[in-house]
């Protein structure tokens, strides 16, 4: 449809709208409701694996729409995979490639951060932008993190609130939303808004509408509804004893002294390591093994309640049938308590610090690994889109742009960027989406890992390291849990994929970490020098 033909339709049904109330809203363009939930790891779902997590309405969308198995957020920190999602571009074509504000270099890196955009570039024009200049409203609920210059109002989105929280909710915590501006009332932040989402669907009822619901949960602090918490409380006490470690130990594969998976289980079992709780020499750190945090399950319900709330208001108002539903997370879970050198907790506060296990996935948050890139996604397209089908796929988060811009029939205003739509999977047909490539040219905060970058293509992911050249090189379909390096074994598999990263790089401009000259190898718990 080209945008004279669009336009002319908006205008046409909001005649006949005033003409006759009564207007069924699947004579419209479809709205586009954006589920987003923050640090929500794959397995934290129950349609994608969780026992302990009450999740039935993200569970009923599944069973309605398509549940992707093979998802992945752009990058294993959120603001750069949210950037993905406005844009359908790469973090590293856009050089926005770590959260935001980020940290800055320190002795202890051998490598310095590469330079980054500290916001989102006003010359890029986002998905709401687009969508807006086709007669949608648009509004954002929740976070940005897009850079502390900039907001959602000057990238296309008529509305944001809460508009005086930029990033994370920090010392407000997620029991005070009366004292934010923006939210000014409550008892919960996740409640509150989806109560003014829902308040949003209702004004906009008889307009196409962008709803870009981005949750704060389920990031820390670990902050579960008191109600909710006590739930789980005694759903925790009414099960067995779960079977297996609480935490094991990771090292770092780019490391000179990377101890060997059975090394790792002897090492955890001494005092220093099991009775503690922080950064290890040598690299290593505790990654958690189970689910069982009352106060992250009481944030994941409460995440899931607010979807329910959005979805009964659209049914209440027929909008059912003409709102296409995406629901994913920006990274995966977090599960590794921290990563940095003088990072040490104590057994009372590491519910604070490490929110759930990503478990059969390796690694979580800041990790790229499957537990720090893989995410659940679900799609539901009423009438165009298949109904509780699974799709095993890979698909990234580039590819909602162009995938949104076709369902609302807008191709022509796909130009220069990385994504692929994927509307064909959500039909049911087949459909090769071919290599995705991830860059994260810095030091995380979760996890003592080197920096890297990554691609899957097929069935095989390879991963490399910056600081010494390391690869680990896994087939997903034999391996899901990563534990089995190919890279000795199948090694013209494993030279052809790190020839298609290395040309990728080089095609989106990625920028390299140089050396660090302020680094101080006794600092160093990195490199295993220490």
């Amino acid at each position: 449809m080209n945008q004279f033909l669009f336009r002319f339709s908006l205008v046409f049904l909001a005649l006949a709208a005033i003409a006759n109330p009564k207007i069924i809203a699947a004579d419209r363009p479809p709205n586009i409701v954006f589920f987003l939930v923050d640090d929500l790891g794959w397995s934290d779902v129950g349609c994608f694996g969780s026992s302990f997590y009450d999740t039935p309405n993200i569970d009923r969308l599944a069973e309605e729409g398509v549940k992707f198995t093979n998802a992945y957020a752009a990058c294993h920190v959120c603001s750069p995979t949210r950037a993905s999602i406005l844009t359908g571009k790469y973090p590293a074509t856009l050089n926005l490639t770590d959260w935001l504000n980020g940290r800055g270099n320190t002795p202890f890196q051998v490598l310095l951060n590469a330079e980054k955009a500290m916001s989102l570039d006003h010359d890029e024009t986002t998905l709401a932008e687009v969508l807006k200049g086709l007669g949608y409203e648009t509004a954002l609920f929740g976070k940005w993190h897009l850079g502390r210059n900039t907001n959602p109002t000057e990238h296309g989105f008529d509305v944001h609130a809460p508009y005086s929280v930029n990033s994370n909710l920090g010392r407000k915590g997620f029991l005070n939303p009366k004292k934010i501006p923006g939210l000014d009332g409550g008892e919960y932040v996740t409640d509150r808004l989806a109560e003014l989402a829902a308040d949003y669907i209702e004004e906009k009822k008889d307009k196409p509408f962008l709803l870009y619901m981005s949750h704060f949960s389920v990031h820390d602090p670990i902050q579960g509804r008191p109600d909710l918490v006590e739930k789980y409380k005694k759903k925790l006490a009414s099960l067995p004893q779960q079977n297996g470690p609480d935490f094991i130990l990771e090292g770092n594969p780019d490391s000179p002294t990377y101890p060997s998976r059975a090394e790792l289980d002897e090492l955890i079992k001494l005092p220093e390591y099991r009775d503690t709780y922080k950064s290890y020499p040598n690299d290593l750190i505790k990654v958690k093994q189970r689910q069982d945090n009352v106060e992250f399950a009481g944030m994941v319900e409460s995440v899931d309640q607010s979807l329910g709330t959005l979805l009964a208001k659209l049914k209440e108002l027929g909008l059912e049938e003409n709102t296409i539903i995406f629901f994913m997370s920006d990274n995966g879970g977090m599960s590794i308590m921290n990563g940095t050198p003088k990072f040490e907790t104590t057994k009372d506060k590491i519910d604070k610090r490490a929110s759930s296990s990503n478990l059969p996935l390796r690694g979580a948050k800041g990790w790229l690994y499957e537990g720090g890139i893989r995410v659940p996604m679900i799609v539901k397209w009423p009438k165009k889109g298949k109904k509780g089908i699974v799709c095993d796929e890979p698909i990234i988060s580039v590819d909602f742009y162009p995938t949104i811009l076709e369902m609302v029939g807008a191709e022509n205003k796909i130009k220069d960027i990385d994504g692929k739509s994927f509307t064909r999977l959500v039909r049911g047909k087949e459909m090769e989406r071919g290599p995705i490539y991830w860059h994260f040219p810095h030091y995380s905060n979760h996890g003592m890992q080197s920096p890297g970058g990554a691609i899957r293509d097929g069935d095989y992911k390879l991963l490399e390291y910056f600081e010494n050249g390391t690869v680990q090189f896994f087939n997903l379909k034999n391996d899901l849990g990563e534990q089995n390096d190919l890279s000795k074994i199948e090694v013209q598999k494993t030279k052809e994929l790190t020839a298609k990263l290395h040309q990728w790089r080089k095609d989106v401009d990625a920028q390299m970490m140089k050396p660090n000259p302020d680094y101080d190898p006794a600092k160093d718990l990195w490199s295993g020098r220490k």
